[in-house]
């Protein structure tokens, strides 16, 4: 996916405007034929200062357009826009405040705060003097949770809930009275690191040519999907496929779970049957391939993280896929039904195999052996011996239908220390011997690695570009000990588990030429890429890493892949908020926005959340704990973290966390979503959420009670990207609860990403750009730039070795005469044509320049 500065609404509620809007940063406008009045001209700058307000400028070209429509017109295009952008970065929510007055109102002392509130909890009584300050009268009971809040010891003007339970109050209570009003913002606050130039996209039909571009993109994909890229395939699908007419369908969808939501989307209308049964036939390629369709088909997850009980299978479709199953090898579909074994037995009884096992004998073989069938003397168990006689190494009698278990005897042999035999089996699966590189380099020993990296090197031609690049990283931090290993499995959730790291190191030579052979491999494809002049990298990329489980990103506002670390600009001040809507099945849900905080060795030093609103005075600042969010307004929590304090008070990390208290799944919620604001606004001016001062804004939408969203390195002034949702059991969920996971977490999972454990963004761009480039310019952090061309003879591997190395090549090139650039900020003015990544696309038109994800970085590194 293009990188966005637009994200993060659900599918639900996005239209293909609104997904262009975040892909490519267009705006779509019929042709206008009126000119300009100064009546449209006024509402065309009003529209730009209301952009402007939200982090978004206008290009020329859009406002022109614009500028063409009549009042009505741009009206309504212009309320579209906004709406659409309000949605992206939460704006189109209240965020209100348990004290409105915040970060100046929050309660200096949380003890006495609360020892107020319980005191009055206990002992007020109706038409009695207050408790806490004897006044008669000023006590009155708040709708509809009835606590007795006398209103001269607790302000209705600062308040937005009720003071004892913290739950939201009828607005129309007398007890709530209007609020103070807060200082205007400034104008001259600074613009957002994520600034966008919203471009003009054309008319509806070019709309119609960007969706199936964007559409094609998506399809080509290698790497599983974000769910916010797979909300955006539903729509694409629905606005520039066709059913009827599948030219634009490539030949092959290489992602294995989009392949299953296309085909799905496919088969949702039976009348095309015709057209699409062949499609769906000669798309399958695994038998995995035929468990995701029916996944999907049914609602569920294609990754078969959440398989829902499987809908009836019609008949045609039923003999298709049956089909697709019989042409596949036995052996490999009986492995493939092992590792679901549960799913597939139930996906058998709706595709009834043994009904049609004349005509598909190899694929009831297969399910066969799944359900343990012991045959017997009739027609189906005669046809299963017949087909079984066929299949090297299987059996049918009277002990049951067997087939071979290539994964049983991989592990036999690893258990073994049979690394010859074991090679030999995992040859026959590239991929899989790659992801057992360092068992096998283990059991190897420094002295017999050869015959492994022999094998590697056989094998990699052939191996995904994820698989690769996974390894890479891995195998090249081996040479010293780890005390955790990080594992991110695969599953619904993005969770990461740790474990004491009892692998011995491995030799430093075998590591060696391991990593090369790996970095080698990505250079080979690259190099296949097409040729240019010039590229462009930026040295701001080398914070950032290199994409992976993508499928558990959250949807966000900046697609800032996981583990990722930028720089927070020097005299500004961070302000996380959360907000949250409950729903019917969620019930009354308390979320609750927590910071951890962290001396240099990791132990936790302080808290700011409901139990500690303030720390150090302002270093820190909660704005109250809200228990209840029920619609339409829901609640929103903020905290206040002033790096320059914290540092001075010992602080160095910040673990940003998301819990909910009662133990309400996310997923459970009406909506919930958090992020960061980076400000420069003294305490109370402007307002509580500052759409034009918001750099991350990220769903909640796991089926998880605890998030981990980010670590800020309070000294260095960094923010590293975490969104890992961590377990939790039972309830009353606090930072103090779970303080030693969230150090631990923080602290391993910062020291994996820092290792070089996951290959860098900046890292596989300078790869890329030395592979496909002449002249490589690389921007440094100061401003300045370096050339490098290649010299007559020098390969790859060296040419990429040298960028970063201090540069002697003149004259200097152009980077604007670039055809290729890797950027953090999208604002150099490139040439028709070129190709560019960047986090902040900044002023890139897409109309003239191809916008690259990080993701296409990954996938262009396809096997070809």
């Amino acid at each position: 996916m293009t990188t966005q500065a637009l994200n993060g609404t659900s599918r639900a509620s996005k239209n293909l405007a609104a997904v262009l809007l975040a892909r490519r940063g267009a705006v779509y406008v019929a042709a206008g034929t009126a000119d300009p009045s100064p009546r449209v001209l006024a509402g065309v700058s009003l529209l730009e200062s209301d952009l402007l307000e939200s982090g978004f400028l206008m290009s020329a070209g859009l406002r022109a357009a614009l500028s063409a429509l009549d009042a009505a017109e741009l009206a309504a295009a212009g309320t579209a826009l906004l709406a659409d952008i309000d949605a992206c970065l939460g704006a189109d929510r209240d965020h209100t405040p348990l004290f409105r007055g915040f970060p100046v109102s929050t309660a200096v002392d949380t003890t006495a705060f609360y020892v107020d509130r319980v005191l009055a909890l206990l002992y007020q009584a109706p038409e009695q003097p207050c408790v806490l300050c004897g006044t008669t009268g000023s006590v009155q009971a708040v709708a509809p949770c009835g606590h007795l809040v006398c209103g001269d010891c607790f302000d209705g003007m600062d308040f937005s809930a009720c003071p004892i339970c913290h739950r939201r109050i009828d607005p129309r209570d007398p007890f709530l009275r209007p609020a103070l009003p807060r200082p205007a913002a400034s104008v001259h606050r600074a613009l957002p690191e994520r600034l966008r130039v919203l471009s003009l996209g054309g008319d509806p039909a070019a709309r119609r040519a960007d969706a199936a571009a964007e559409l094609g993109v998506l399809l080509a994909r290698t790497t599983a999907l974000s769910p916010q890229d797979s909300d955006d395939l539903a729509v694409l699908l629905d606005q520039a496929g066709d059913r009827g007419d599948l030219s634009w369908l490539p030949g092959t969808v290489p992602g294995r779970a989009t392949k299953a939501r296309v085909l799905a989307w496919l088969l949702a209308d039976p009348r095309a049957f015709p057209v699409t049964l062949p499609a769906v036939a000669a798309a399958v390629s695994t038998a995995t391939d035929v468990l995701r369709l029916l996944s999907v088909r049914s609602g569920g997850d294609p990754g078969l993280t959440d398989v829902p009980r499987l809908t009836a299978v019609p008949r045609p479709l039923r003999r298709t896929l049956l089909g697709a199953l019989d042409a596949l090898d036995p052996v490999l579909v009986a492995e493939d039904m092992r590792r679901h074994r549960r799913r597939w037995i139930t996906a058998g009884e709706v595709l009834h195999p043994f009904e049609h096992a004349a005509r598909h004998p190899r694929a009831a073989l297969a399910f066969a052996a799944l359900r343990g069938f012991r045959p017997h003397d009739d027609a189906l168990s005669a046809g299963l011996r017949a087909t079984a006689a066929g299949v090297p190494g299987a059996t049918a009698d009277a002990d049951g239908v067997r087939l071979p278990v290539w994964a049983a005897r991989v592990e036999a042999a690893l258990a073994g220390g049979d690394v010859p035999g074991a090679l030999a089996l995992l040859a026959r699966r590239p991929g899989e011997l790659v992801r057992r590189l360092d068992h096998l380099l283990r059991l190897a020993g420094p002295y017999d690695a050869d015959e492994v990296l022999a094998a590697l090197g056989t094998a990699v031609p052939a191996v995904a570009p994820a698989v690769l690049l996974s390894a890479l990283g891995s195998v090249r931090t081996r040479t010293a000990p780890h005390e955790a290993r990080v594992f991110f499995p695969k599953g619904g959730a993005a969770k990461a588990y740790l474990a004491a790291d009892e692998r011995g190191v491995l030799a430093a030579d075998v590591v060696e030429h391991a990593a090369a052979l790996l970095t080698r491999e990505v250079l080979r494809r690259a190099e296949q890429l097409p040729a240019v002049d010039i590229a462009v990298v930026d040295a701001e990329l080398d914070g950032l890493i290199a994409p992976f489980t993508e499928r558990t990103a959250s949807r966000a506002l900046v697609t800032l892949p996981r583990g990722s670390e930028l720089p927070i600009a020097p005299g500004r001040t961070v302000r996380l908020f959360l907000h949250w809507m409950e729903s019917p099945a969620s019930g009354r849900t308390d979320l609750d926005l927590s910071v951890a905080l962290l001396d240099p060795d990791w132990a936790h030093i302080g808290t700011c959340d409901y139990t500690h609103l303030r720390y150090r005075g302002t270093a820190a600042v909660h704005s109250g704990d809200l228990t209840s969010a029920p619609a339409p307004r829901g609640a929103s929590e903020f905290v206040d973290l002033d790096l320059e304090q914290l540092a001075a008070a010992g602080v160095r990390y910040a673990v940003g966390v998301v819990f909910s208290f009662n133990s309400v799944p996310f997923a459970d919620l009406a909506a919930a979503f958090a992020g960061v604001m980076v400000r420069d606004e003294p305490g109370r001016r402007g307002p509580v959420f500052d759409p034009r001062q918001v750099e991350q804004r990220f769903d909640l939408t796991a089926a998880a009670k605890a998030c981990v969203a980010l670590v800020l390195d309070v000294q260095a002034r960094t923010m590293r990207w975490l969104d890992i949702v961590q377990g939790v059991t039972g309830t009353h969920h606090a930072v103090h609860r779970h303080a030693d996971g969230l150090t631990a977490l923080g602290r391993h999972l910062t020291a994996h990403f820092a290792s070089g454990a996951r290959v860098g963004l900046g890292e596989l761009a300078t790869w890329q750009a030395a592979a496909r480039a002449r002249t490589v310019v690389l921007r440094h952090l100061d401003g300045s730039a370096s050339t490098y061309r290649r010299r007559p003879d020098e390969g790859t591997a060296a040419f990429a070795e040298r960028i970063g190395t201090p540069a002697t090549d003149t004259p200097e090139a152009d980077p604007a005469r670039a055809e290729l650039a890797y950027l953090l900020r999208g604002d150099l003015d490139l040439s028709g044509g070129s190709e560019a990544y960047a986090l902040y696309p900044a002023g890139l038109d897409p109309r003239s320049v191809r916008l690259l994800a990080a993701s296409d970085l990954v996938s262009a590194l396809a096997v070809r």
